[in-house]
Formats: C-alpha cells, sequence, structure tokens
C-alpha cells in the first residue's frame, strides 16, 4: 500500500474528521527521560531536545510545561509521503482564513494541529475545499 500521489484525488477524495479532546505541544531537554505513562500521539526528536503532543490533560498529570492549545484534524485518505503538494493545498487554505497549522504526515494519514478556538472553522474550510475538488 504505497497511498495516493494524484492531487486532485487527494484533495477531492479527503474526508477531513476532527478528532475529540485538546491537545498541546511539550519538549523535553535532551537526555531527560518521557514521563512514564505518558502516551503521545507524536514524538520527534531534534537537537534541542524532544518534541511531545500529547493531550492536555496528559501533559497536566506529567507536570509538563505545555503550549500551543490545539485540536487534531486527520485528513482521511490514505496519501503516500510522496505526494506533491497535498498539504501545501490544504495549509495554504488555511492560512488564507489565519489559522495557523502544525502538520505531521503518518505512514497512512496527514494530520493537522490547528489553534483549539479555530478548529471548527479550520474544518469547515477543509470540507468546502473536498468540495470544490470532487471528479
Amino acid at each position: 500500500m504505497t497511498g495516493e500521489t494524484d492531487l486532485k484525488t487527494l484533495l477531492g477524495s479527503m474526508t477531513p474528521e476532527l478528532l475529540a479532546g485538546t491537545y498541546v505541544f511539550a519538549t523535553l531537554a535532551p537526555g531527560v527521560a518521557q514521563p512514564r505513562g505518558l502516551d503521545p500521539v507524536m514524538v520527534f526528536r531534534e537537537r534541542e531536545g524532544t518534541t511531545l503532543i500529547v493531550t492536555e490533560e496528559a501533559a497536566s498529570a506529567a507536570g509538563l510545561t505545555a503550549s500551543f492549545r490545539c485540536r487534531m484534524l486527520t485528513l482521511n485518505i490514505h496519501s503516500s509521503l510522496e505526494a506533491v503538494g497535498f498539504l501545501a493545498a490544504v495549509t495554504t487554505r488555511l492560512a488564507a482564513a489565519g489559522i495557523g497549522v502544525n502538520p505531521v504526515s503518518a505512514f497512512y494519514h496527514d494530520h493537522l494541529f490547528v489553534p483549539a478556538d479555530r478548529a471548527e472553522e479550520a474544518l469547515e474550510l477543509l470540507v468546502e475545499l473536498a468540495g470544490e475538488n470532487r471528479i
């Protein structure tokens, strides 16, 4: 399963879904272990430290300093990791509305972390984008 690469198909076939819960970004300094029992939706290691995307509740329970209260939108279409322009088109639509976004590509889907207070608006814009591109 390599995923879809055709931009028109990706845009027209995506079914954006707003997941329940509020997420935050937290960071751990280099060499600091992840708190026990924490189950991040994403972990990314950089020279400066480890970034975690976790639920707001989990961050609080673990005593983590967090930033960027956000909601997660999943673009339900199996996009190829080699697809060209998909996230550019999606993030451009959100940017035009002044909505910041932190995208994460996983093997099967792309996920967008958008400000919690604008998540419903972001969802509506992406549903509209999908409709404009249906074949």
